[in-house]
């Protein structure tokens, strides 16, 4: 049986997941248009600085967000963002919602909800459409 687009792309997300650096969680992004993927990212410290080691559950103060790194890479190539999709295997924070607002991302996905949830509230202020993938792939709208 063939996937979904949406469950192809979650899965490269997760796949992307497994580079991730940080030892709390590893979180992957796929920003797609067209039902192609146009970037990848995936969390850690920021380029040529040593992975974050954590003693405890601390956040790290230095590391990117998979979202963030997706974008950045998309936009150090020039590659445009607008109108495009971003799939993520964890919700958006605060911080990375107002990046995929600002880079003209038109809708989120999302597997794994987050506790604070307003990095949601600020998509949906500012329009963007954003869905939680069900464990069967299929989409929730959320906002």
């Amino acid at each position: 049986m063939r996937i979904s687009r949406h469950e192809m792309m979650m899965r490269m997300a997760e796949t992307v997941a497994m580079r991730g650096t940080c030892e709390r969680l590893q979180v992957g992004a796929v920003i797609a248009r067209d039902g192609r993927s146009i970037s990848t990212g995936y969390n850690g410290n920021v380029a040529n600085v040593a992975h974050c080691k954590h003693d405890d559950d601390t956040p790290c103060s230095t590391a990117m967000h998979a979202e963030a790194n997706a974008i950045a890479y998309a936009a150090r190539n020039g590659v445009a963002t607008s109108d495009a999709y971003l799939y993520t295997t964890h919700m958006p924070c605060f911080d990375c919602a107002r990046l995929i607002i600002n880079a003209g991302i038109r809708a989120v996905i999302y597997y794994i909800p987050y506790r604070n949830q307003s990095g949601l509230d600020l998509l949906g202020a500012a329009g963007v459409e954003t869905f939680r993938l069900s464990a069967s792939y299929s989409l929730i709208q959320v906002r």
